[in-house]
């Protein structure tokens, strides 16, 4: 069966996947995390460094920022790696949903030491007073960290650019819209630090300018109110697919046209479609068969049509049973 995925405004699934597409690969989605946990370790450490000697409040806002960011893609590491496991007797199912799991510990990471710590400092620096440093430091703190985080946005903006082409989607759609919570987590951390990072500069460069330490202090404001925007939506959406939200109402037309390709289905009753894992489906159907089998022979043939789409790779498990007697079809 050919499947695709993705969600959109209204809350449903859209296609993720082109009919000629496999499962996300591996190799790449890992390379994404390792990228970006490099940079956010090495700008965690050199942020650090420049805002305990300026004391500025941007500067160390940004530093909770990366230090959070380094957090999360650890916990990313651990999701692909545990989603990864297959399925055995305690999960027939295999392990997809752990990715959503670890992403969501990792949004709420992000949230906490990153968004309300942020937060908390600003306003804290709001009314203290205003340390006498010199800020060349930091601005070369915040161009370096804008490379490397640069570098770290480019693999997932080409990640997600290549699966949004085949799709005729944009690529911040497809981030919106993937079963993939990894690279959406990266995409989207790495764009709030860019756009943090110019925040933070602007801050300090009003600071410079005015005299007034308020502007740094808002800057680190408006750094927590970014990261917890992020947080809320990449905690949203791992809800989503934790919760069992269902597959598009194209993608289902989809699978059902292809059921009913096989030459040995006359008609399609009930038909359910759940991702339980990235880009894993789960596929339960109530057919009709042509022709009047006995049981043995009715037996044999649901279970070659399993087999058959058991043999796809984005298809955890398909289940057939035959349709009730009088039951409708297309329900």
């Amino acid at each position: 069966m050919t499947t695709s995925e993705g969600t959109t405004s209204e809350g449903t699934i859209a296609p993720d996947l082109p009919p000629s597409e496999h499962k996300p690969d591996k190799p790449e989605s890992l390379l994404t995390v390792l990228i970006a946990l490099t940079a956010n370790t090495l700008i965690a450490i050199a942020k650090s460094i420049v805002g305990a000697i300026t004391g500025s409040a941007s500067m160390i806002a940004e530093a909770a920022h990366s230090w959070a960011d380094t957090g999360n893609e650890i916990f990313l590491l651990v999701a692909e790696r545990r989603s990864a496991k297959p399925a055995d007797k305690t999960h027939p199912l295999g392990y997809g949903r752990e990715a959503y799991v670890w992403s969501m510990i990792a949004a709420f990471g992000l949230f906490s030491a990153g968004s309300i710590v942020s937060i908390w400092h600003g306003v804290t620096q709001l009314t203290a007073e205003e340390p006498e440093a010199s800020y060349t430091w930091a601005y070369v703190v915040l161009g370096i960290s804008f490379v490397l985080e640069g570098i770290s946005f480019l693999q997932a903006w080409r990640t997600a650019r290549g699966a949004a082409r085949r799709l005729g989607m944009h690529p911040v759609h497809f981030i919106s819209a993937t079963s993939n919570p990894t690279l959406r987590a990266v995409f989207a951390e790495d764009a709030a630090a860019l756009i943090g990072l110019l925040i933070a500069g602007l801050g300090i460069g009003l600071h410079q300018l005015t005299g007034n330490a308020v502007w740094d202090a808002v800057g680190s404001i408006l750094v927590g109110v970014l990261l917890g925007i992020v947080a809320i939506f990449l905690i949203g959406r791992n809800r989503d697919f934790l919760t069992g939200q269902v597959v598009s109402e194209d993608l289902r037309q989809r699978a059902m046209d292809e059921l009913l390709r096989e030459p040995s289905i006359e008609a399609v009753s009930f038909l359910y479609l759940v991702y339980v894992g990235p880009s894993r489906i789960l596929l339960i159907a109530a057919v009709d068969l042509i022709g009047d089998l006995r049981e043995s022979e009715l037996a044999r043939e649901v279970q070659e049509i399993e087999d058959r789409l058991n043999e796809r790779d984005i298809i955890e498990r398909a289940i057939l049973t035959l349709s009730a007697p009088g039951q409708k079809p297309g329900l």
